[in-house]
């Protein structure tokens, strides 16, 4: 498939989303009004519904969708920052794919770096999870605190920064918001600790590769749980543009 084929295909779901946000700033459609049926809007844009369904979780907060009701205006979108809007138009596994990129060799650099101070920093924050998720307490986000504490450690602020960065997106993007839904349940932070559980492992040996392949495939489990929450055996699902790459050559010496 030629590659602006597929980036076409990427961005759908995120022109109909921002061209649907822009009429109701217009007041095309009013507070209070229903949108047009998913099946009408669908064939307006010439899409399937599944990218209908993507464009409209875009519009989470803006619109309410009513399970066999319609989808009703609830307000009219502020005008976003233009660095909202970038956060905005990445999907969900396109930044897992960077994440993947990026962290797994963040954790094998903090293999090498980690002190005894920093693994007991990250145990406690482990220890600190596991006891949220006992109690069911799902305000206390020590998931992301656990992976910013890792990039902290190789003491490259510009690593760090940009792990920050791309947290920022997720947090920021309706999308991961939606989903964070469903994977934020007990169920997958139980997963989600015993993966942690062993990076930290790995980081204790001082195992570099060992370090880097806890990473990747922590985070690939996350993909796969998305993967299972999408519908991702219609043809214009965009999950498979983004695919798994294992890249670690060697050691560091």
């Amino acid at each position: 498939m030629a590659k602006d084929v597929v980036l076409q295909e990427k961005k759908q779901y995120q022109e109909i989303g921002s061209d649907l946000s822009v009429k109701i700033q217009q007041g095309k459609f009013p507070v209070g009004s229903r949108l047009p049926p998913e099946r009408n809007i669908a064939e307006t844009y010439g899409v399937s519904r599944t990218i209908v369904r993507e464009a409209l979780l875009r519009l989470e907060g803006t619109v309410d969708i009513r399970q066999g009701s319609g989808v009703y205006v609830l307000c009219i979108p502020d005008e976003e920052t233009e660095e909202s809007r970038a956060h905005h138009r990445i999907g969900a596994f396109e930044m897992l794919q960077a994440r993947q990129l990026l962290e797994s060799n963040i954790a094998a650099f903090a293999a090498r770096m980690a002190t005894r101070a920093d693994i007991e920093n990250l145990r406690i924050t482990l220890e600190k999870e596991q006891t949220a998720i006992a109690a069911n307490d799902y305000r206390s986000d020590y998931d992301k605190l656990f992976h910013l504490q890792i990039a902290g450690v190789t003491q490259n602020q510009m690593l760090l920064e940009s792990v920050s960065h791309i947290w920022a997106c997720r947090d920021d993007n309706p999308l991961w918001q939606q989903l964070y839904t469903h994977v934020g349940k007990h169920g997958y932070r139980l997963k989600w600790l015993a993966d942690h559980q062993t990076i930290l492992a790995a980081l204790r040996r001082r195992d570099v590769p060992g370090s880097y392949q806890a990473m990747w495939e922590h985070l690939e489990n996350v993909k796969s749980t998305l993967m299972a929450i999408f519908d991702a055996d219609v043809p214009e699902f965009y999950g498979y543009l983004f695919d798994s790459v294992l890249i670690f050559q060697g050691k560091l010496v």
